[in-house]
This record gives C-alpha cells, sequence and structure tokens, in this order.
C-alpha cells in the first residue's frame, strides 16, 4: 500500500478517567463531542490499562511491551524522590531491540507528532517523533504523507479534584454517586463532581480536534481512538488493579470500515494500541511486540488481559493481575503490607483524606473500611459481572475452586512467557543498566560512503568528495541504536542510504539506544560531482 493510500491515525489520550461518559449510560456526564465520536464509532467496554499508574501503562503502549518485561515496571524513574535508596532519576534500558512503535511508522513514511506527554520511564528517544511538543500538529507534515498524532488532554489528571478556590462547581455534587468502599461525604462529593467538569472540559478538547480534522477535509481518512492511560483517580481506583484502576474508555471511529454506534465486547489492553496501529497502517508487526492487534489485517482476540502494581513512587509493592470477560484474579506478593502505604502525593486528595479522617474518628463502616483491612489476602478473585466493585473475595470459599486454578495458572504462564522483572530488586537492576552507576552512552554513528569507485569504507574525514551515482550509509556500533540524520531543518529517522545527487550536503547524525545518552553528533560534508 501506498503511503498517500494509508489511513491518517488520531490518538486522543485522556489521563486518570473510567467512562464516565454518556455513550457509555452515564447520566451525569457532559460529553457531546465524545458521544458524537461514538455515535460514529464503536465502543469497547473490555479495555484495559497494564497498569493503574500512567507511566508503567505508557510505556507499554509506545513498545508494545509489559513495563514488567522490560524494566518499566516501577513508578516512578523520571522524577525526584530523596525516600528511596534508587538513585532517581534515571531512564530504565528496556532490551536492545526494544522500539517505540512510532519508528516503525516513520520508517513506513508516516508524519508522527506527540503533543505533548510521553513519560515512558525512559528518556524519549529522538527517533520517536517527527515532532514532539506543544505545538507538535498533523499540520506541520509536508503534502501527500500521512499521519499518525497523538493529543494529551490532562485537564482530567487526579489533581484536578484538588479543591481550587477559583473554581465553581457546574456539577451538582448531590447527583454523583461514590462507590460504596469510600465515604458519602460532601467534601468526597464534590471531588468526583470536579471530575465530571473535567471530564467535560476534555470534552471540548476533544470536539476541537474533532473539528480540526472536518476542516481539513480528513474526517473519512483518519480512524480516531479515544483512550485513557488508566482509570480514575479515586481512592482504590488509581494505582490499583481493580478496574476503578484499570478499566478505560475506548472508543474508535473509523468510517466505512466500523458500524456506526456500536460496541465491541472484546478484551482488549492498551499494549495492543500500538500493534493495531501497525496493522490499520500495514505495517508488519514485529514478532518481539507482546501486545496484539484488536482490528486490521493483523487482528487476533485475546482470552485475558494482565495488569501489574509495582514500587508507587515512595513505597515498594508487588501485585499482579489477570482479567477475563467475568473473573479478575489478583496476587498479592507482599500481603504483609497494608492496603494504604505512604504515598504523600495520593494523601493530597480529598478522598483520601476524608477517609483518613473518618478512620480516625472510628466512623467508617462495612464496605468502607475495605481499604484498611490487614493482613491482604494473598489471593483475590472477582466475579466482575456480579461484583463490579469487587468486594466480594471468592478465593477463599471454596466454590470457584476451578476458576481460581485457571486464572493462577494463567497469570503463571504469562509470567514465564514473557517474564517478569518485578522478581528482580530495583538496585540490583540498576547495577546491570548503569555499570559503575554510570549511565551508558551510545557509539556516534559513522559515515559510509559508497560509489563505484569508493565501494564503501569507513571514514573519519569531514569532507568527503566523490562522484555520482553516490550513496551515504550510516552505521553505529551500539546494539539496538536507532541513527536520527538531518540535511536541514527536523531530524529524520535513517533506514537505508541516503542517495545524494551532485552538490554539496551537509548531513548531521547522531544515535540513540533506548535508555543510553544520546550519541555525540557527528557532521560530514559530502561533495557530488
Amino acid at each position: 500500500m501506498k503511503p498517500q493510500n494509508r489511513p491518517n491515525i488520531l490518538f486522543i489520550s485522556l489521563e486518570d478517567t473510567t467512562p464516565r461518559f454518556g455513550c457509555y449510560g452515564d447520566t451525569i456526564a457532559h460529553t457531546p463531542n465524545i458521544d458524537r465520536l461514538a455515535e460514529n464509532g464503536c465502543r469497547y467496554p473490555n479495555a484495559f490499562s497494564t497498569a493503574g499508574v500512567c507511566a508503567p501503562s505508557r510505556s507499554a503502549i509506545i513498545t508494545g511491551m509489559y513495563q514488567t518485561s522490560i524494566g518499566t515496571h516501577h513508578m516512578r524513574t523520571g522524577g525526584e524522590n530523596k525516600n528511596t535508596s534508587v538513585p532517581i532519576p534515571y531512564s530504565a534500558v528496556p532490551p536492545p531491540h526494544v522500539r517505540t512503535f512510532t519508528e516503525y511508522l516513520r520508517a513506513a513514511g508516516y508524519y508522527c507528532t506527540n503533543n505533548n506527554k510521553t513519560d515512558y520511564q525512559f528518556t524519549t528517544p529522538i527517533t520517536a517523533w517527527d515532532d514532539n511538543g506543544n505545538s507538535a500538529h498533523w499540520r506541520h507534515r509536508e503534502d501527500g504523507h500521512p499521519f499518525f498524532s497523538v493529543f494529551n488532554p490532562s485537564v482530567t489528571h487526579e489533581s484536578g479534584m484538588w479543591e481550587k478556590e477559583d473554581r465553581p462547581l457546574t456539577t451538582n455534587p448531590d447527583d454523583v454517586e461514590l462507590p460504596p468502599y469510600l465515604p458519602n461525604t460532601p467534601k468526597a462529593r464534590e471531588a468526583l463532581a470536579r471530575q465530571y467538569d473535567n471530564i467535560s472540559s476534555a470534552d471540548v478538547q476533544v470536539g476541537k480536534l474533532l473539528d480540526q480534522l472536518e476542516e481539513d477535509g480528513l474526517t473519512e481518512r483518519t480512524i480516531v481512538f479515544l483512550w485513557s492511560d488508566h482509570g480514575e483517580g479515586l481512592p482504590r481506583g488509581k494505582r490499583w488493579l481493580y478496574d476503578a484502576g484499570i478499566r478505560i474508555p475506548l472508543i474508535v471511529r473509523w468510517h466505512g470500515e466500523i458500524t456506526p454506534n456500536t460496541q465491541n465486547n472484546q478484551l482488549v489492553s492498551l499494549i495492543d494500541l500500538g500493534p493495531t496501529v501497525l496493522s490499520l497502517c500495514d505495517v508488519q508487526i514485529p514478532q518481539h511486540i507482546q501486545g496484539q492487534s484488536f482490528l486490521g489485517p493483523q487482528k487476533v482476540e485475546r482470552d485475558y488481559i494482565f495488569a501489574a502494581r509495582d514500587r508507587l513512587i515512595e513505597s515498594y509493592d508487588m501485585i499482579r493481575a489477570v482479567r477475563d470477560k467475568k473473573y479478575k484474579y489478583i496476587r498479592n506478593y507482599y500481603p504483609e503490607k497494608p492496603y494504604l502505604q505512604w504515598i504523600p502525593y495520593r494523601n493530597r486528595h480529598p478522598v483520601m483524606q476524608e477517609m483518613w479522617r473518618l478512620h480516625a474518628e472510628n466512623k467508617l463502616q462495612d464496605d468502607e473500611l475495605t481499604m484498611f483491612q490487614y493482613p491482604r489476602p494473598t489471593e483475590e478473585l472477582y466475579d466482575t459481572e456480579n461484583d463490579k466493585y469487587e468486594l466480594r473475595n471468592l478465593a477463599g470459599n471454596g466454590t470457584h475452586t476451578n476458576v481460581l486454578e485457571r486464572m493462577r495458572n494463567t497469570l503463571g504462564e504469562w509470567q514465564s512467557e514473557f517474564g517478569d522483572m518485578g522478581f528482580i530488586p530495583e538496585t540490583q537492576m540498576l547495577d546491570t543498566w548503569y555499570p559503575n552507576g554510570e549511565q551508558p552512552q551510545t557509539d556516534a554513528p559513522l559515515f559510509i560512503p559508497i560509489n563505484a569507485s569508493h565501494p564503501g569504507v569507513e571514514t573519519a574525514q569531514d569532507t568527503v568528495e566523490l562522484e555520482a551515482p553516490m550513496l551515504l550509509h550510516l552505521h553505529c556500533s551500539t546494539q539496538g541504536a536507532s541513527i536520527a540524520y538531518t540535511t536541514d531543518a527536523g531530524w529524520k529517522l535513517y533506514t537505508e542510504p541516503l542517495r545524494l545527487p551532485q552538490g554539496k550536503h551537509t548531513i548531521r547524525t547522531k544515535a540513540i539506544r533506548i535508555g543510553y545518552k544520546e550519541s555525540t553528533e557527528n557532521t560530514i560534508q559530502v561533495n557530488v560531482f
């Protein structure tokens, strides 16, 4: 398929959001633009993230690899944390074959932009995007190029539920319904009402993007995906592997291919987004990618989704989960740890503050005490069809022995197949990546001019003069490195020898392996006569 005949792809990536949209049946939500998208597309009610927090989840999305298999599972690696022995910040170092899936799109002729959140647990490689920043937009591409563009409205982040004096509520707090494991107090209802207001603000941004597609005449040629990086930022939601923390909205609009206003109940994991895009864009999915396409010619339906929780800023934990359409199995590797470990940022949440206040006053009752149970069970099993809040643990009652064994075995098989670096101490992992505490650096690219009289020899010269026809091969000796080059403005992904016409050419290059320091920049002047 020629690049100009391939579909454009638009990702609209929300934060910290469960499906509190009108199109999902929520009568309080005011989401006309998202509902309009769903009316012309398909909803996926069984879509889940691989983690209950953003950075491990976004790492899995951008690489198509489970964060536990490539060492990006601890939240977080890029921030400052004075309360752990781990030297933070650091950039995770996945195996050398791991790439951002956008590199495969760029190599196929796609113009790839990200506006503007990354948070991948490693420094974003220069080879990942044609444009990455606040102004990145498909409108900056050259004519004839298909695009893959990501926009990240950030207004639904957990912190948006903090009280702000200058922002009156639009949603009536008396109308919202809190889960039964959270205290039903005015302060708690106000926090959830703010989330509804924030979702409405995000909806406005969604509408602007859809309108821009329409203005550019691209609506029918662009496949639109709307999703959230994980569940919403309420206690027992964000950071946890219950559905409140990992179930996410997913809507896909594809004119002429997806029946409008439909629902598809297949299981989808966010790790599947990358391979799905590759499938839709007629790009072969590399064998090492662990996600699978849920649309397009390379489609595969999955039987289970998997999720993991590990260090959360200050506090270590290790929980794994597997879910099919009906049952959720959770394994707690540290049952001796309390549910509510010390995570200062989370404690700023007004609902969390209400929970601690009422617990100190002995005023929490029944399900409101769920997060204060001690110790945790080693295993949890829930019937998600009949117990949507996952409050009735079936693991120990003997009535679901076969289900328990099946889910337990499935989790173990997944860990064996893909590996689980959660069993490796983080300090040991870092010692392997950063010998003597030093981050390795990618080797600088080499220039190898090629023509009939010069069959290809590495050169250290700053200027080369060769007769046409002339090819310039670039090479980096670091395993797993990608090379970027530029002849004028903007860094391009190097995929094959550059065919240089007659004239003078100045070519700058640098290379990067994910997790390594970027190489030094090399420059060559090539005169082709």
